[in-house]
């Protein structure tokens, strides 16, 4: 290596020809060709490299929105599956509270179990008149106007029957008032018991 070394120093650089290499003292001629090679070397790994960089930076932007779309995805299968479970409550529910109301044929008991526990109560009816149906879109509210007379307990009675009958009864527009001089203790309530047929059963049970 010394020995090469000693080579170089020898040479004459500004009596070389450089448009012909090929006369060059050999030395040189290595010297040049091992430059040449890792100048070659090294522009062929840089531009390689960057390709591969270019490539890879790709990928795994790619990675990182199918990630992302994959996440979103899954998190809409897992809303949906909630949403499902809650629409077949809510069906459940709504099977549930239909089946509480009472259809066509059951409607006539039904008014004669509101009167009932009126009479049930002790109170003196005044008017019992079920009102025309109001047709709704699933079914039909059926408005009675009650005016009953009775104390403030056969009252609370009388709304508390209602509210535990195994068919949704609710009560509207309740008004009470003393019933006068000759009835001392004696309230007057004039109220709107509303019940509910149930359309669907009506129309299945036809079919």
């Amino acid at each position: 290596m010394k020995d090469f070394i000693e080579e170089l120093k020898k040479i004459d650089f500004n009596s070389l020809d450089p448009n012909n290499p090929g006369i060059w003292p050999m030395p040189l001629q290595i010297v040049v060709m091992v430059i040449a090679f890792v100048v070659l070397l090294y522009a062929g790994y840089y531009l390689d490299i960057s390709k591969q960089r270019e490539e890879l930076a790709g990928i795994i932007q790619e990675e990182g929105e199918l990630k992302e779309t994959f996440e979103r995805k899954q998190r809409k299968a897992a809303n949906l599956n909630k949403l499902k479970e809650q629409m077949k409550e809510m069906e459940q529910s709504f099977g549930d509270m239909i089946r509480q109301l009472p259809n066509k044929a059951e409607v006539a008991g039904l008014l004669v179990d509101i009167s009932q526990s009126g009479l049930a109560a002790g109170l003196e009816f005044d008017l019992f008149q079920p009102q025309a149906e109001q047709q709704q879109e699933f079914y039909s509210q059926l408005p009675i106007s009650i005016k009953v007379t009775g104390d403030y307990h056969q009252l609370g009675e009388f709304v508390s029957g209602i509210a535990a009958l195994p068919r949704i009864v609710t009560t509207h527009d309740i008004n009470i008032s003393a019933a006068g001089k000759d009835k001392p203790g004696q309230l007057n309530m004039s109220a709107t018991a509303q019940t509910y047929r149930a359309i669907i059963e009506d129309e299945e049970e036809e079919s």
